[in-house]
């Protein structure tokens, strides 16, 4: 089991959880309103006056052979509006109840 953790602009929230959707990936925890910045070419997501738009995140755990697939879906989504924002992390569960 792997948790996929996902910060996003939130312009994404649909098309994500879409993707999950279609990949039989159901839990997951949301966060509605995450403030950040991209470690490297990405605009700050404040929700202030000088950075209006904000990022979201979700954490799902997913079964180990279905991360590589769902990780290319999020991939190809974010080189389609690169500017938006969208990162996907990927951490080993070692045990669950």
């Amino acid at each position: 089991m792997k948790a996929i953790f996902i910060t996003f602009n939130q312009a994404y929230y649909e098309m994500i959880i879409q993707a999950m959707d279609r990949q039989n990936i159901r839990g997951f925890s949301y966060w509605n309103e995450v403030q950040g910045r991209g470690s490297k070419t990405g605009e700050p997501h404040y929700g202030n006056h000088a950075w209006p738009t904000m990022n979201s995140a979700i954490i799902t755990m997913v079964p180990e052979e279905k991360v590589d697939h769902f990780l290319s879906i999020l991939h190809e989504m974010d080189q389609e509006t690169e500017a938006q924002g969208l990162r996907a992390f990927v951490w080993n569960i070692e045990k669950t109840i």
